[in-house]
Parts: C-alpha cells; sequence; structure tokens
C-alpha cells in the first residue's frame, strides 16, 4: 500500500480552524504570536515521529500500544475511558469548527445568506461516509486546497512586505494574558490530538517490502517534510493577513476575510477565497469524524472499518453535535478559534501518555526515544501544561 500518512498530515494543516485562527492572529496581532506557531510545528514533528517509530515496529494501533504498556485491568480501563473522552470531544469541537469554516467559505463564495449551512453540509458529509465514496470527491476538494495554500503564498510576494518589519515582530513575541486563548487556539489547530492516532494506523497499513531501517526512515523523512511545507503554508496565512489587516482601521470579520486576496484577483477574490475554505472545510468535515472513528474503535476493540456500524455511528455522532453548535453559533469566526483551544486543553493528557508509552514499551529496544527527543517531549508537555494551566486559573479567577 502507498505511504500517504505524510500527505494526511500536511493537509491537516490547511484546514478551515487554520486559515481562520491563523488569519485572526495575523490580523490582530501581527507575528507576535508567531512562537505560538512555531512552537506548534516543533511539537507535531516530534510527536509524529514518536507515532511513526512505535507504529512502525508494533505494527499496532496507537490504541493498542498505549493499553499494552498497562497491566492492571482497572488502569487500562480508565486510561480506555480518558482517550475516549479526549478523541471524542475533541473531535466533536474540532468538527463544529470545520462545518463553520466550510460555512463560511460558501458564504464568502456565493453570497446567500444561509443560516443552515451547517446543516446542509453536514448531511452531505455524513452521507459521504456512509457511501464510502467521498475519497473521489475528497482528492478534489484537497486540490482546491493545495491551490488555496499556493495562491496564499503568490499573493504575499505581491504584497511586498516589509521583511524587517516582519522579523521584528516576530523577534518580540507576545505572551499577553489577553491574547492566550489565540495562542491555545494556534496550537490546537496544529497539533491534533486526533491526528497521532490516523497517523499510526496509516503507518500500520504502510508496505513493508524493504528492511525496517529504511521503512522507518522513509517514514520519518515523508513526515518532516510533509509537517515542515504545512508549517510553511501556516506562517504565510498569518502573515498575510497580517500585512493586510494589522495595525490598519479594518477589523477582519467573515465579510472581509477574502480582502487578503485582492492584490492579485481582484473582485474574484471573495470566490476564489470562499471555494477553497469551503473545500478545506468538507475534506475535514470528513476526514475528522473518520479518524476518530479508527482511534475509538481501535481502542475499544470494535469493528474499526469503514462500513462497521459502531464505526459508522461514532462518525455520524460526531457530525450530528458538531452540526448542532455550529448552528447555534451566533460568532463563527469565535467557534472555530474555541474549537481550536478545546483541542489544546486536551493535548497534555495525550502527550503524557505517548511519552509514557515510548519510555515503557518493551519492545522499541533502539528506537526508543533519544535524549534530544525525551527532553524535546517534556519541553513540549511544560509547555502545554503552563499555558493550559494559566488559562483555566483565568476562567475560574
Amino acid at each position: 500500500m502507498k505511504n500517504k500518512s505524510g500527505f494526511i498530515i500536511a493537509a491537516a494543516f490547511i484546514g478551515p480552524g487554520t486559515v481562520t485562527t491563523a488569519s485572526i492572529a495575523g490580523a490582530s496581532e501581527g507575528l507576535h504570536l508567531a512562537w505560538a506557531l512555531i512552537f506548534s510545528v516543533i511539537a507535531t514533528y516530534a510527536l509524529q515521529d514518536m507515532v511513526i517509530r512505535i507504529s512502525a515496529i508494533t505494527k499496532l494501533p496507537l490504541s493498542e500500544n498505549i493499553l499494552s504498556v498497562f497491566s492492571n485491568q482497572n488502569v487500562k480501563k480508565a486510561i480506555a475511558a480518558l482517550i475516549f473522552l479526549a478523541i471524542g470531544v475533541g473531535n466533536t469541537a474540532y468538527q463544529s469548527g470545520n462545518l463553520t469554516g466550510a460555512s463560511i467559505g460558501l458564504l464568502s463564495a456565493v453570497d446567500i445568506n444561509m443560516p443552515y449551512w451547517p446543516i446542509v453540509i453536514g448531511v452531505a458529509a455524513a452521507l459521504l461516509i456512509i457511501s464510502g465514496s467521498y475519497k473521489l470527491i475528497e482528492r478534489s476538494l484537497v486540490i482546491l486546497v493545495g491551490i488555496m495554500s499556493i495562491v496564499f503564498v503568490v499573493t504575499l510576494v505581491a504584497m511586498q512586505p516589509n521583511m524587517l518589519d516582519l522579523i521584528k515582530q516576530i523577534a518580540t513575541p507576545s505572551f499577553d494574558k489577553s491574547t492566550l486563548s489565540l495562542a491555545l487556539a494556534l496550537i490546537g489547530t496544529t497539533v491534533v490530538p486526533y491526528n497521532l492516532f490516523l497517523h499510526a494506523s496509516l503507518v500500520v497499513q504502510t508496505a513493508r517490502d524493504v528492511p525496517m531501517k529504511q521503512h522507518v526512515q522513509a517514514l520519518r523523512n515523508d513526515s518532516a517534510i510533509a509537517i515542515g511545507v504545512g508549517g510553511f503554508i501556516s506562517l504565510v496565512i498569518m502573515t498575510t493577513a497580517t500585512v493586510a489587516f494589522f495595525n490598519t482601521q479594518t477589523q477582519l470579520d467573515v465579510a472581509n476575510m477574502s480582502a487578503q486576496f485582492k492584490p492579485i484577483l481582484g473582485e474574484y477574490a471573495g470566490l476564489f477565497f470562499g471555494l477553497g475554505l469551503f473545500a478545506a472545510g468538507v475534506t475535514s468535515a470528513v476526514t475528522a469524524p473518520l479518524a476518530a472513528s479508527y482511534a475509538i474503535t481501535s481502542l475499544m476493540q470494535w469493528d474499526n472499518t469503514p462500513k462497521g456500524k459502531a464505526f459508522q455511528r461514532i462518525s455520524l455522532s460526531i457530525i450530528a453535535i458538531g452540526v448542532l453548535f455550529a448552528t447555534l453559533a451566533t460568532s463563527p469566526l469565535s467557534l472555530i478559534v474555541i474549537a481550536q483551544a478545546t483541542n489544546a486543553f486536551l493535548l497534555p493528557f495525550v502527550v503524557f501518555i505517548l511519552l509514557l508509552v515510548m519510555a515503557r514499551h518493551p519492545r522499541l529496544s533502539h528506537y526508543r526515544n533519544s535524549k534530544v527527543f525525551h527532553i524535546l517531549g517534556v519541553l513540549i508537555l511544560a509547555v502545554l501544561l503552563y499555558l493550559s494551566g494559566i488559562k483555566l486559573l483565568g476562567l475560574v479567577a
């Protein structure tokens, strides 16, 4: 089977959550929050690299590897329940952002203010999952997302930004409590918990017709390139919004997000941006519930094929709850930021469990974390705990 794990991880960077969150961050704070994005890319690389090693060596999904390092049945049940909750809650929040992003895209493209777009898109995603015909459509949508990414790069070049000013902004990071939710959202839209489980499942499915050392190294290289490209595009999106909106009298909102493309697309900016955001939203609206279903069915040792009853029930439940929140939202952009921040709150638990597995799994041998990766993993966990802790203290204060 051809390896497509790197492609999936790269696609996860450029969903509607990334486009909107990075745009909001750039428009409101410039590149002073670029540190959160850079941290996210480093964290994603390190965590996905761990997942590749353990999945390739054991040939087991991440959930099974997690449970295998615990001997006490009560502990296993508790860990399984916590992962179930983290993936379920986090993915539902993420799904609401996907549907909202796709709806914003339609509003930008066709200028029809239909309040029930999330329902229409949710039903379409559900039908695609049930029919199993989503793969062909998804490829077409992903092409649109790729084109939108290229246009972001071309637009930024056409804007001829003051590079010295942008570098100064990156060099003076903002850690203000008022921007903490936005920082967490940038982390949550990049380091996606369910993606770790999805990546593991994809690695298990890859062909192994080469020596294990070469196979693992090829997977690691593929992942590093994909994450690097995805991170670069995310930074370009943030920078484009910075140049277009930061320190201007214009505040970014649903109506003017497409203005970033006007330097090269003119009157077609709204249509193109809308189609791109819609494509990103629909693609994520299909893949997100699928990824959660793979993770949860594997964890619970249920039938984890897309035609399985439990698999489809989980997918449809996540879509339904996502539709509910997206439909009731009064502030679409705020909902997307909140959805990404929710994922960031769940990350510390998933990261802690992954580090524990990498340290305790008996089959890893020399594929365990090196000192560098171990230190990096602990630092990632510490930063996540600190940011989440500060935010939680602010909420209860």
